[in-house]
Parts: C-alpha cells; structure tokens; sequence
C-alpha cells in the first residue's frame, strides 16, 4: 500500500468557498476516486491556506492515470484549479508551459509530494 501527502496553496480569498465545496463533492467524482483505488483520502485546510492531502492506494501513479481518464475529473479540476496558488503566487493554468511544472501537475493545479520518513502501523 502506497501512502501519499501531499501540500498545495489554496488562495485566501477562496477558503470559505472551498470549503463550501468539498463539503458537497460531486457523488460522481466521489464514486471516480474510489473506482480509481484512491482510499483513505484526507484534505487538511490550515488557516493560512496551507492544504495537506493524503491518501493511500496500491499504485499512485496509476491512480492518476485513470482520474485523468475521467471526464468527472476534468470537469472538478476546470472548476478547482482556480482556487490554488502556485509557489509563484501565479493561479494554476495561467501559463501551462511555464518552467517547473512536473508530472505531479493535473489540470494545471500543482502539488508538492511529501517524503514519508515514519509510519507506525
């Protein structure tokens, strides 16, 4: 089993609506990511903005492999991303061929991937 965490920036002006939104996840994309093997899935919102993901699946990489597939995917990330900062303070998807954008980038929103350095099981 793969555990992931994961950082991203949500944008101060937009903390009470993000919240407003996960609290009504769309059943579709619900139903997609547990279809998709993404389990145990965790999003921790700090005053600031700071947001800490985590999840746990079998294979990450195709974890996203098949979100990417879906078209309830697209449509949540289109919605999403501009509620995000970049390290730059520029909103994702502003300029896709900008320097620094990873593999860990989807639809335009980009997230640090965090080292695990403990687990007690």
């Amino acid at each position: 089993m793969e555990r992931v965490c994961f950082l991203l920036r949500v944008r101060a002006d937009r903390l009470d609506e993000y919240r407003e939104r996960h609290r009504a996840v769309w059943s579709e994309m619900r139903e997609a990511l547990v279809e998709c093997g993404w389990g145990n899935y965790t999003l921790f919102l700090r005053a600031d903005g700071l947001l800490v993901g985590y999840l746990e699946c079998e294979d990450f990489a195709a974890a996203q492999r098949c979100m990417e597939a879906r078209a309830v995917n697209a449509r949540w990330q289109a919605e999403m991303a501009p509620f995000f900062e970049l390290p730059t303070g520029d909103r994702p998807g502003s300029d896709p061929a900008a320097p620094g954008r990873g593999a860990e980038e989807a639809a335009g929103t980009v997230f640090e991937r965090l080292e695990e350095v403990f687990h007690l099981a």
